[in-house]
C-alpha cells in the first residue's frame, strides 16, 4: 500500500499540519487502521479506498493516534492533494467534495456554528490558567467543539492551557480564538484535543467549520483568512455559505513510500 506524509495548510515543508495518507485497494479492518495511525503518531491519518468505480465517491476515514473521528480537514486536504483533480469522498460526515483552486484545494464541508452557552464557563475556566470568567468574551458549543473568544491575539499566542482540565471538557476539542493582529489575517486560533489524543493540533481544518461562521457573523466578510497560531502554524481560507463552509489550503508532500504490513 502506498503511504504519504503531507504537510497541509501550508506552502512550506515542515510547517502546517502533517497527515498520513494510506491508499487502500479494499476496505480495511478498523483495528488495523487504528494501529497504523498509532504507529505514525501524527494528529490524523487518512485511509482512502481508491479501487472504486471511476464516478463513485471514494470511502475515506480518519484516525488520530487514539480514536477514529467524524471529520478531519487537514487529512482530507492531504488526501485530495495526493490524488489530484476533483475528488468526492464518502465519510462519516456525508459527501465531501474537493476541487483544485487557486492556492491549493477547495473543500466543501458542513458548517458547525457555535451556540452561545455561558454555562460553559465552569468547564472552560480551569483549562485556561490566568484567565478569569470576565476575560472570556464568548463561550459556545458546536456539534464537535467548544469555542472560546478572548480579547486579543497575543493571549491566544501565549496561551498555556491546563491539558488535563481541557480533557475534562465534554467536547472533541477546545478552540480558543481572537481577532487577527496583522494584515491579511481576520482571526487567530489554537485548538486543543487531548480527548482524542492530540494535546494541540497544529492546524485544524474542521475547527474552521465552527470558526468561519462565528467570525463571519462578527466581521461581515464573505471570505475569511484564519491563522492557527501553533508552533508549526498554518493558514486556512474559509468561505461560509449557509450550512456549508468552503475551506481552501495548500499542501506539500514530504514523504512517499510503501506500507509493508
Amino acid at each position: 500500500m502506498r503511504l504519504y506524509l503531507v504537510d497541509a495548510f501550508t506552502n512550506d515543508a515542515f510547517a502546517g499540519n502533517t497527515a498520513g495518507v494510506v491508499l487502500l485497494d479494499e476496505p480495511a479492518d478498523p483495528a488495523w487502521m487504528q494501529s497504523v495511525a498509532t504507529e505514525l503518531k501524527h494528529s490524523e491519518t487518512a485511509f482512502v479506498q481508491v479501487a472504486v468505480d471511476e464516478d463513485a465517491p471514494k470511502p475515506l476515514r480518519w484516525f488520530t493516534p487514539t480514536a477514529e473521528v467524524d471529520l478531519c480537514g487537514h487529512a482530507t486536504l492531504a488526501t485530495a492533494h495526493v490524488l489530484g483533480g476533483q475528488q468526492v469522498f464518502t465519510t462519516r460526515s456525508g459527501l465531501l467534495r474537493c476541487t483544485p483552486a487557486e492556492g491549493g484545494v477547495r473543500m466543501d464541508f458542513p458548517a458547525d456554528p457555535p451556540k452561545a452557552d455561558p454555562a460553559l464557563l465552569a468547564e472552560v475556566s480551569p483549562a485556561l490558567p490566568g484567565f478569569t470568567a470576565e476575560d472570556l468574551e464568548y463561550t459556545g458549543r458546536g456539534v464537535s467543539d467548544v469555542l472560546v473568544q478572548v480579547a486579543d491575539a497575543a493571549q491566544v499566542r501565549n496561551l498555556r492551557p491546563d491539558i488535563e482540565a481541557v480533557s475534562r471538557i465534554a467536547a472533541r476539542a477546545l478552540i480558543v480564538t481572537a481577532p487577527g493582529d496583522r494584515d491579511g489575517i481576520d482571526f487567530v486560533s489554537r485548538v486543543f484535543g487531548p480527548r482524542v489524543g492530540i494535546d494541540e493540533d497544529p492546524v485544524t481544518g474542521s475547527a474552521h467549520c465552527t470558526l468561519a461562521p462565528f467570525w463571519a457573523e462578527r466581521l461581515a466578510k464573505p471570505e475569511l483568512v484564519g491563522e492557527q497560531a501553533s508552533q508549526r502554524g498554518g493558514i486556512v481560507r474559509a468561505v461560509p455559505d449557509g450550512d456549508r463552509v468552503r475551506l481552501i489550503g495548500a499542501s506539500v508532500t514530504v514523504f512517499e513510500g510503501n506500507l509493508l504490513v
